[in-house]
Parts: structure tokens; C-alpha cells; sequence
């Protein structure tokens, strides 16, 4: 039984993925009212706005303690009160917050079908979920770059059941099984980017030149990243400052060091870098991202910014 307060708060939030339709389909009624000229749909966005923030906090346990991800756990740590803020800021009258309002609506229904439409079968068709055809593409992949590299896993089934787990056996016996889920597929940061182009107001040609640069990208790092992973933490090859990092991280199984730096510490830190490098590319192909990319900005300093000027982006006109 939840007492009152925080906990009892958190003890009606309906799980993950519920929550997440909601805020989507929430955002997705007031761009829907706003594009109708109605004040409702501003009343409407500040108010998901704050629902968002109370959806990232909700995971912070998921990421600290169940992911162990020190980046998603502050990431979402800090989701809430720059959602919130958005909110109030949007609600006060800045407008140009309904093009990231509409971009993480968008960004919600490109990602949420691959977690949440399970199997089922049409005229006599099986079609599987959409998430185990794109896991397993991803899987198949990885092993193909894993075999050009000289190692030879054997490939078996993942916990989840589908053909996306790789099996190292290391000189001692001990066997080391690498899942491949739906987190390694790259779809989260290509969901960002497609909401991104989606919600801004500028030419098809161009918004599909700022795709053509950054799906493609998006998803050859993310196989590179998904290769890295298995080879290191399959062959054990950071298996560094064993008890520091099980410490760091609350684990105990010292065969988890070489994933837990190559993929929690590394790779995630590697992925930021790179989001920000795309995003670079992305919004010299298509410069309306500016307004979304200022207001992000905005909320993380409290201080207007001229992108446009900054990166001597071309004048095109914008969404503003």
C-alpha cells in the first residue's frame, strides 16, 4: 500500500507505454485545437506538457536501476522540470514551443508501435510484432559485420525469444550471451529526427534531404555500436577496474565490466556526441530545425539564441 504524497501520486501512473500514448495523443489533440485557431489547444499543450515531465520522472527507477544507465537516469532526471518549464513557457505565451510539441508527438507514434502492436494474423497471414521484424534485422546485421571481423559467435535465441542473441564462449568455459533489444535497434534517435523534420514548416524536397542524411547515418553508427558491444563485451576486452565499476553500477556478475564501460559508459556517451554531429548536419540541410533547436536552447539557459547567425545557416524562410 502507497501513504500520501509522492508515492501515492506515482501509484496511479498508468505503466510505461500507456503513459506514453497519452501524452501522444494528448499533444496530438492540442496541435490539433492550436492549428484551429483555438486558445484551448494552449491550455491544452502547457498541461501535457507538465504530464510529459511527470512521465519522465516515472523512469528514472527503470534507467538507475534496472538499465543502470548513469546518462538515461539524469537525462530523465532532468526531463521533468525542463518539461514542466516548456509547459509554463508555452502557456505564457511562446509560441514557437507548439513546433516541439508537435515534434514529440510525432516522435511518440513513429517510436510506440514498435513497443506496444503485438502479432497478429490477417486473412490467414501471420504478421509478427513490429519490433521482433526490426530487432532481428539489426541482429542479422551485426552478426554479418561480427563474422567480416573473424569471430565466429554462435547466434541463439534472445530472452525475448526471437533470433537476436549472439553466444561467446571464453577460454575459461564461461559462456557470455549478447541480446540484441529493441534499444539497440537505433529507432529511439530515429524517431527524435523523424518528429524533428516532420513538425517543421519548410519545402518536402528539403525535408527529405534532412532525412536522407540522418536516418542512414542514424542507423550505420548504430550498427557499428551494436558490433562494438558483442565483440568487446563478448571477449571480455575491458574488463577493467572490475570492482570500481560493479560498484558503480550496483552489479555483481564481473562478467558484465566489459558491457557495462563498452555500452553504458562508452557507447552512450559516444551516442550524445554524435546526436549533436547529426543534428549539426541535420539543420544545415533544413534550417527551420533552428526554432526547435533555439528553444531547446532557451529552456536549458534561460537566454534567446540566433542559431541562424551562429552557424550561418542559409536564410530560408522559417516556421516561426
Amino acid at each position: 500500500m502507497f501513504g500520501h504524497g509522492v508515492p501515492a501520486v506515482l501509484s496511479v501512473i498508468p505503466d510505461t507505454f500507456t503513459f506514453a500514448w497519452i501524452v501522444a495523443v494528448l499533444f496530438a489533440t492540442a496541435w490539433l485545437l492550436d492549428s484551429r485557431g483555438l486558445s484551448a489547444g494552449r491550455t491544452l499543450a502547457a498541461a501535457t506538457w507538465a504530464l510529459f515531465g511527470l512521465f519522465w520522472l516515472s523512469t528514472v527507477p527503470y534507467f538507475a536501476f534496472e538499465h543502470q544507465s548513469y546518462v538515461e537516469s539524469i537525462l530523465a532526471l532532468v526531463g521533468f522540470p525542463a518539461s514542466v518549464y516548456a509547459g509554463y513557457l508555452l502557456y505564457d505565451g511562446r509560441a514557437s514551443l507548439f513546433t516541439l510539441t508537435r515534434a514529440i508527438a510525432i516522435m511518440l507514434f513513429i517510436y510506440l508501435p514498435f513497443e506496444t502492436i503485438p502479432a497478429f494474423t490477417f486473412a490467414g497471414i501471420a504478421v509478427p510484432e513490429p519490433r521482433r521484424v526490426l530487432i532481428e534485422v539489426v541482429a542479422t546485421q551485426t552478426g554479418m559485420l561480427i563474422d567480416l571481423l573473424g569471430y565466429a559467435p554462435e547466434a541463439v535465441t534472445s530472452r525475448e525469444g526471437y533470433d537476436a542473441a549472439y553466444s561467446w564462449t571464453l577460454a575459461d568455459g564461461h559462456t557470455v550471451v549478447i541480446h540484441i533489444v529493441l534499444a539497440c535497434t537505433g529507432l529511439g534517435s530515429m524517431a527524435i529526427f523523424g518528429g524533428l523534420v516532420a513538425a517543421v514548416e519548410a519545402p518536402l524536397s528539403r525535408k527529405l534531404r534532412a532525412l536522407g542524411v540522418t536516418i542512414p547515418l542514424i542507423y550505420v553508427l548504430n550498427i557499428l555500436r551494436t558490433t562494438f558491444i558483442s565483440v568487446v563485451a563478448g571477449n571480455q576486452y575491458m574488463h577493467w577496474y572490475p570492482d570500481l565499476v560493479l560498484t558503480m553500477f550496483g552489479a555483481t556478475d564481473p562478467y558484465r565490466v566489459s558491457f557495462l564501460i563498452s555500452d553504458r559508459i562508452m557507447s552512450q556517451l559516444l551516442a550524445v556526441v554524435a546526436l549533436i554531429a547529426i543534428t549539426f548536419l541535420a539543420v544545415r540541410e533544413l534550417p527551420e530545425l533552428a526554432v526547435i533547436l533555439e528553444d531547446v536552447l532557451y529552456l536549458i539557459t534561460g537566454e534567446e539564441h540566433d542559431l541562424t547567425e551562429a552557424l550561418d545557416l542559409p536564410r530560408e524562410p522559417t516556421n516561426r
